[in-house]
């Protein structure tokens, strides 16, 4: 799998990991309205978010750990230094409540990151300057850049951190620091390694979790992770009340391409094909294949009605060129969504999807078929009484006997069309 698909894949697993309910009106942003100096693409943010999220716990015991530590050194410091610590919690307890509103919350993080390191700065250089051990206190907050913010937030917060060292020491006691130069060289050096370790930690954790749940030919998440997200879209959908659509799809006539042209080109096909589906979805809408040459998409918020608008924009843009080896490709949808209002069943609504999709090949092909909504009235009464009369004629039958003339069930039917309709794909 090549570098840009296995970025690709990052970005989805920390979506599809978070445990957070996306609001509605960010969800249906394209992701170029979602992008910002700090966060250049919209699911870096959502990244952010979600370790910010994880990061809070931790952060409140760090305090009480540097408070303990203050109050320890109360006699030689002063007691005082617990003030600057209260204010910082303060700080970051602000912006915690304003990231869930805010439209660019990396913008508040970033700030209350950075004044936690002036905070330090200012009880350093009211407690001695360069001459105190609390000097490597800077690459406390710089352990946590590289989990928040992307590359230009990690340079960003290093250089800050740097510059409010060098500030610091020079203003105090410029001569000590002239004299003895390791008292600027050991911190700094200590927040630069801090900082290109643990963003190698990062990287090195996200690609290893990658390979768990990232389909490495195509880039796509696999089947793992759509267990893990469908789970985390029925619990929002049951707060939130939002519909979730979901596409199945399926490359036409795909086994005579392997027939014909090889597998190496059917593999090149069914990158291709994963690529340029991916370019048309959104930020929040997540791609999976299921295997072989079937795909399926996740739409958080969207009904019925946009799932199939958005099938038939990914049926066009397969259509719309070769694909691979020059192969011309085409491809079938099957669309279904959870209604508005209620939790998300990703069994029943695939089931729908999936059925829909078979409609679609059996109508030749290369188009796109939404489910219907289940007729629970009439239909469902007459096939009940349809069951109970079948089952009384076979309580009466002798045994070994069986009633001719009688209809074939109807989950056998579709059953049976169904397993024709996979053998003549």
């Amino acid at each position: 799998m090549g570098f840009s698909a296995r970025m690709n894949g990052f970005r989805e697993i920390w979506v599809q990991e978070r445990g957070t309910v996306v609001d509605q009106a960010r969800m249906n942003e394209p992701v170029m309205e979602c992008q910002s100096w700090l966060c250049p693409d919209g699911v870096d943010r959502e990244r952010m978010l979600d370790m910010d999220r994880r990061l809070q716990p931790v952060r409140r015991k760090a305090f009480v750990v540097l408070g303990a530590a203050l109050l320890a050194c109360g006699p030689w410091l002063g007691y005082w230094t617990i003030v600057p610590l209260v204010i910082a919690g303060g700080i970051f307890w602000m912006a915690d409540a304003r990231t869930p509103t805010a439209s660019r919350p990396e913008y508040a993080m970033f700030a209350a990151w950075a004044t936690s390191e002036v905070i330090i700065a200012a009880s350093i250089a009211l407690t001695g300057g360069p001459m105190q051990v609390t000097l490597g206190w800077f690459a406390i907050p710089v352990v946590t850049l590289s989990a928040r913010f992307s590359g230009r937030g990690i340079v960003l917060g290093v250089a800050t951190a740097l510059g409010l060292l060098l500030a610091v020491t020079f203003s105090v006691d410029t001569q000590a620091v002239m004299t003895n130069p390791s008292l600027v060289i050991g911190p700094a050096a200590l927040i630069v390694a801090v900082a290109m370790l643990s963003t190698a930690l990062m990287q090195s954790d996200v690609e290893h979790r990658s390979e768990a749940v990232i389909d490495q030919l195509t880039g796509m998440l696999n089947r793992h992770a759509l267990n893990t997200r469908t789970r985390e879209l029925a619990q929002q959908s049951a707060i939130s009340g939002q519909p979730v659509g979901v596409i199945v799809a399926d490359l036409d006539h795909f086994k005579e391409i392997n027939d014909s042209a090889g597998h190496a080109v059917g593999d090149a096909v069914l990158t291709d094909a994963a690529y340029r589906m991916r370019k048309q979805l959104r930020a929040f809408d997540l791609a999976y294949r299921l295997g072989g040459e079937e795909f399926l998409v996740l739409l958080p918020g969207a009904d019925i009605a946009k799932s199939a608008d958005l099938a038939e924009q990914l049926r066009r843009e397969i259509a719309a060129d070769t694909l691979g080896d020059g192969q011309h490709v085409t491809m079938s949808f099957g669309v279904s969504s959870s209604p508005a209002g209620s939790a998300f069943d990703y069994p029943s609504v695939f089931a729908q999807a999936d059925a829909a999709l078979y409609e679609a090949k059996s109508q030749g092909r290369n188009r796109v078929c939404s489910a219907q909504a289940p007729a629970v009235s009439t239909s469902s009464s007459r096939l009940a009484e349809q069951s109970g009369e079948l089952s009384r004629s076979a309580e009466l039958m002798p045994a070994g006997r069986v009633a001719m003339g009688q209809p074939a069930p109807v989950a056998g039917l579709r059953d049976s069309t169904l397993a024709h309709l996979r053998a003549h794909r």
